[in-house]
């Protein structure tokens, strides 16, 4: 099976995740080292990204290529999953103790209340 890389999804992915970080074209050119006309393009879809570009973009992002993919996967889960496991690394062991308790919880709120109308009293 011949799957291809949708730039134009990609660039677009690359500029939501810029602008959710705050970050202009001409920062990530510079975080990068690369001109921001580059970036442009990228984000545009008038240029294919190189790996090298891409991993120094996502780098630069602290993101990962996955995420920068993700619409793209047939199991769009998997880049959840790791930007998930990356945030929690972070964490001493307690926390993530913590943080396991609260997804528990969560999960256990969202299965016994699924389907129910919670706004009725």
């Amino acid at each position: 099976m011949k799957q291809e890389i949708d730039y134009e999804k990609l660039g677009l992915r690359i500029k939501e995740v810029r602008q959710s970080r705050k970050l202009t074209q001409d920062t990530l050119a510079e975080m990068v080292h690369c001109n921001t006309s580059h970036i442009s393009n990228i984000e545009n879809n008038h240029t294919k990204v190189s790996l090298n570009v891409l991993l120094a973009i996502a780098n630069a992002l602290d993101t990962s290529i996955d995420c920068l993919l993700l619409e793209q996967y047939d199991n769009a889960a998997l880049p959840i999953e790791n930007e998930i496991l990356k945030e929690v690394r972070k964490y001493d062991d307690s926390t993530k103790e913590n943080v396991l308790k609260i997804m528990q919880l969560t999960h256990e709120v969202f299965h016994n209340y699924a389907g129910k109308d919670l706004h009725k009293q």
